[in-house]
C-alpha cells in the first residue's frame, strides 16, 4: 500500500483523514439449486461496512505518516547538521586562513626584519672592511713613507759617509804631502855632494818608494788581498827617512830641525796608514770599540740570565724531587697504616729482588700473593660490588632484593627422576644418582683450607 508524498511542488501537502471507509463486498450467497422451481433473479444486495478493515487502513495510513515525518525530520535534522558542518568547517577554514595569513604575515616581518638585520649586518661588515683596508692602506702608507724617510736617512748617512772618507782621503793626501815636502829638503842635503850631484836622487827615490808601496798597500786593500807586507815595506822606506833626517839635522842643523824633519818622515806614512787601516776594518766588517764593548756586556748579559735559568731549573728540579720524595713517603706510610700484612710482605720482596724501594710492581704481586687480588680490588669491595649490582636488578625489575635471581649452581642437575604423578614425592632408588668425582672434594678440601689459613693470617 503506497501513500501520497507529503509535499508537492515544494509546498507542503495536508494529508486528509478519510474518517468512513466503506469496503464493497461483492460476494453472492449461493442459493440451492431447485431443478423443479423455475429460475429467478436474485436480488440487488446492499454493500456493509468493514470496521477492521478501516482500522488496519487507518492504522496504516498513520505509521506511513509517522514514518514520512520521521524520515523528514531526519533528512531536515540531517541536513542542519550538514549546514552546521558546512558553516563550522567554513569557519575552521575562515579561522585557519586568518591564523595562516597572520603566521604568513609574522614570517614575512621576520623575514623582512632578518633581512634589514642581514644588510645592516652586512654594511657593517663592508664598513668595517673598507675600514681595515684604509687602515691597511694608511698602514702601508705610513710604512712606505718610513721606508723612504729611513732609504734617505740612509743614503744621507753613506752621502756624509762618503763626502767625510773622500774628505779624509784628501787630507791624508795632503798631509803626507806636506810631511813630504818638510822632510825632503834635510835629506836632499844630507845626500848633497858638489862633486856627485846625482846623489840628490836618492832622497826623492826613497820618498818615492815610500808612495809607490803605500800606494801599493791601497790596491790590494781595493783588491781583497793581502796587504801587511805592503804596509811593512812602507813603514821601513819612513823610518830610514826618519834616521836619515834625524842624524843630518843633528849633524848639520839643530836639534829641532832634526826632530821635526824625522817626525815628518813618520807622520806622513803613519796618517796614510790609519786611513788605510780604517778601510781595511769597514771592509772586513771589523766591530769599533763601543761595539766590542756592547757586545762584551750582551755576552755577560746572556751568561747571567742562562746562569740564573740554570739555577732556577737546578732548583725546580730538586723541588720535585723532593715533592716526589715526600710523596713516595706519604704513599708508603699509608699503605703500612692501611694494608700491613701486604706491606710487610712487599718489603720481603724488595728485600729478597734487590730494591730499595716498594715499586708498583712489587705492591702489585704481594698484593695478590696476600689478598689475592690487584691493587684496588679486595673480598669487601668484590662483595659490595656483587650487593649493590643485585640492588640494581632489583631496582630494574621492581622486586625486593630477596628474590633477585642468582646465579646458576653447580648443584641444579636432576637428582632423582621426577614423577608425573604431582602430589606423591620422588621416591630414591640405589644407583638412581650418578656420583661426584673426587677431584670435586679434593678442590672444596683445599679451598677450605685455603680459607682458613687466610683467616688466621688476619688474625
Amino acid at each position: 500500500m503506497t501513500t501520497s508524498p507529503p509535499q508537492v511542488n515544494g509546498h507542503r501537502r495536508r494529508i486528509p483523514v478519510i474518517t468512513e471507509w466503506q469496503t464493497l463486498i461483492a460476494a453472492p450467497a449461493e442459493e440451492p439449486v431447485v431443478e423443479a422451481a423455475p429460475e429467478r433473479q436474485p436480488e440487488p444486495v446492499n454493500p456493509t461496512v468493514d470496521l477492521v478493515a478501516q482500522a488496519e487502513a487507518d492504522a496504516i495510513r498513520a505509521k506511513a505518516y509517522a514514518g514520512a515525518e520521521e524520515q523528514r525530520a531526519r533528512a531536515e535534522a540531517e541536513a542542519e547538521a550538514v549546514r552546521i558542518k558546512a558553516e563550522g568547517e567554513a569557519k575552521a577554514a575562515q579561522v585557519k586562513a586568518v591564523e595562516e595569513a597572520r603566521k604568513l604575515k609574522l614570517a614575512n616581518d621576520k623575514a623582512q626584519a632578518r633581512a634589514l638585520e642581514e644588510q645592516k649586518a652586512r654594511d657593517a661588515r663592508i664598513a668595517e672592511s673598507e675600514r681595515k683596508r684604509a687602515a691597511a692602506e694608511r698602514g702601508q702608507q705610513d710604512d712606505e713613507r718610513a721606508y723612504q724617510e729611513q732609504q734617505q736617512a740612509a743614503a744621507a748617512a753613506e752621502a756624509d759617509v762618503a763626502k767625510a772618507t773622500k774628505t779624509w782621503r784628501k787630507y791624508a793626501i795632503a798631509f803626507y804631502t806636506v810631511c813630504a815636502i818638510v822632510a825632503l829638503p834635510v835629506q836632499v842635503a844630507a845626500f848633497w855632494d858638489p862633486h856627485a850631484p846625482w846623489l840628490v836622487i836618492a832622497p826623492l827615490m826613497l820618498e818615492g818608494a815610500a808612495l809607490v808601496v803605500t800606494k801599493g798597500a791601497a790596491a790590494a786593500v781595493a783588491a781583497n788581498r793581502p796587504h801587511w807586507h805592503y804596509r811593512t815595506v812602507a813603514w821601513m822606506f819612513a823610518f830610514i827617512a826618519a834616521a836619515i833626517n834625524l842624524k843630518h839635522g843633528l849633524d848639520a842643523f839643530d836639534p829641532a830641525t832634526a826632530i821635526g824633519t824625522a817626525f815628518a818622515s813618520l807622520a806622513g806614512p803613519g796618517v796614510w796608514d790609519l786611513h788605510e787601516h780604517g778601510r781595511i776594518r769597514k771592509r772586513d766588517g771589523v766591530p769599533t770599540r763601543r761595539e766590542q764593548r756592547a757586545a762584551r756586556n750582551a755576552e755577560k748579559k746572556q751568561a747571567a740570565e742562562q746562569a740564573a735559568a740554570k739555577l732556577f731549573e737546578a732548583e725546580r728540579q730538586a723541588h720535585l724531587e723532593n715533592t716526589e720524595r715526600d710523596a713516595a713517603r706519604r704513599l708508603d706510610e699509608a699503605r703500612a697504616a692501611q694494608f700491613p700484612e701486604v706491606h710487610k710482605h712487599a718489603l720481603k720482596l724488595a728485600a729478597d729482588l734487590g730494591e730499595k724501594t716498594i715499586t708498583e710492581a712489587i705492591w702489585r704481586r704481594a698484593k695478590r700473593d696476600v689478598e689475592g687480588a690487584d691493587p684496588g680490588e679486595s673480598a669487601e669491595t668484590i662483595r659490595m660490588r656483587n650487593a649493590a649490582e643485585m640492588r640494581v636488578e632489583a631496582a630494574r625489575q621492581k622486586r625486593p632484593v630477596s628474590t633477585v635471581s642468582k646465579g646458576a649452581s653447580s648443584q641444579r642437575g636432576v637428582q632423582t627422576p621426577r614423577s608425573n604423578y604431582r602430589p606423591v614425592p620422588p621416591v630414591r632408588k640405589p644407583k638412581d644418582t650418578p656420583r661426584y668425582h673426587r677431584a670435586a672434594g679434593r678442590a672444596h678440601s683445599d679451598l677450605l683450607r685455603r680459607t682458613n689459613a687466610s683467616k688466621k693470617a688476619a688474625e
